[in-house]
């Protein structure tokens, strides 16, 4: 993106927890000159947050000194919408993690647009380079194809630091489900096409004081031939990403890491590991959480700042939104 012409990049991020520790410390990567601020209305996590990454940090957005470029809206996604909407308002480019929820979409947009502004949704699936490789090879099949794909972890052991009850997941509204669903369709759908039509069968597994649905069985039909199986839960206590992709000439596996990824030589009969790239991971997540993807999404937001078209955006996310509402009832 250009630089200010006091030639510093001013972001802040808004909403201190993990996600938003990840963005200012994959921030500092990319570019040690940025200036970056943190907000957060906890004030002992703000407190720890700049310690911790030398950062200013302070309670509210209006209470950011001088001129900022960029906003990282790192908060629980049901208080995204009023902060995406303040951020236009005072004419920030906006990075925002996945929202669950489609309020202000229509509003938002506009204002965007209005405005001159970016308005960037995260989908990371979409930036990882096995993500890349599956949809290379099923757009070089040419034919259509059949994949099974599982994804679920106990949901207590997403944050075991958090109260469960206190995490954005445990609510029916932005329920774990939901926000497995939203990571995982966007690229289910750029790689196999259109979702046309889905068949559920959900129940409620665990004794958790929930809600809601703990686990999904989706077949999906796509526009273009292609079909899936999709199992989402927040059930399983062994965290699994399990993924196959076959027809007459294809077959894919991929266990959820960048050493996982295996395609089947069909000459030679043999199932051969493939490399998924650059691996980065963070200690305190799972092993299939790869830092890479992340970083690479970020700088993805600066290159569409820069005039790139995006990958993903609000319009988008709005069908999918209302595909996993159609999923949910």
């Amino acid at each position: 993106m250009q630089r200010r012409r006091d030639n510093v990049v001013k972001i802040c991020v808004i909403g201190l927890g993990s996600m938003g520790k990840r963005r200012i410390r994959l921030l500092k990567e990319i570019d040690k000159d940025m200036t970056i601020t943190g907000i957060d209305s906890n004030e002992e996590r703000a407190e720890n947050v700049s310690c911790e990454y030398g950062i200013e940090c302070c309670s509210r957005l209006s209470e950011v000194e001088g001129v900022t470029d960029c906003a990282f809206v790192c908060t629980p996604p049901q208080f995204h919408a009023a902060i995406i909407n303040e951020c236009l308002t005072r004419s920030l480019h906006v990075f925002s993690e996945i929202n669950l929820i489609s309020d202000l979409y229509d509003e938002n947009m506009r204002l965007a647009e209005k405005k001159g502004k970016v308005l960037f949704l995260s989908s990371t699936p979409l930036y990882k380079e096995e993500m890349r490789f599956v949809d290379a090879r099923v757009r070089q099949s040419g034919r259509p194809c059949v994949y099974q794909y599982h994804v679920g972890q106990y949901l207590p052991d997403w944050h075991p630091w958090d109260r469960l009850n206190e995490f954005f997941v445990s609510e029916k509204a932005t329920n774990g489900c939901r926000e497995l669903f939203a990571i995982e369709l966007p690229w289910i759908e750029y790689t196999f096409g259109r979702i046309r039509k889905v068949h559920v069968i959900k129940t409620k597994l665990t004794d958790l004081q929930l809600d809601f649905s703990d686990t999904y069985l989706v077949q999906l039909e796509h526009e273009n031939g292609n079909m899936g199986n999709l199992t989402i839960d927040v059930v399983s206590r062994q965290a699994v990403r399990k993924l196959e992709v076959f027809n007459e000439d294809l077959y894919i596996r991929w266990d959820g890491t960048p050493d996982s990824l295996y395609e089947k030589n069909m000459e030679s009969s043999e199932l051969k590991q493939v490399s998924a790239g650059v691996y980065a991971h963070e200690n305190g997540y799972g092993e299939s959480i790869n830092e890479y993807a992340y970083r690479k999404e970020i700088e993805e937001f600066f290159e569409v700042i820069k005039g790139k078209k995006p990958l993903y955006g609000f319009e988008q996310d709005r069908e999918i939104l209302r595909l996993i509402d159609e999923i949910e009832r």
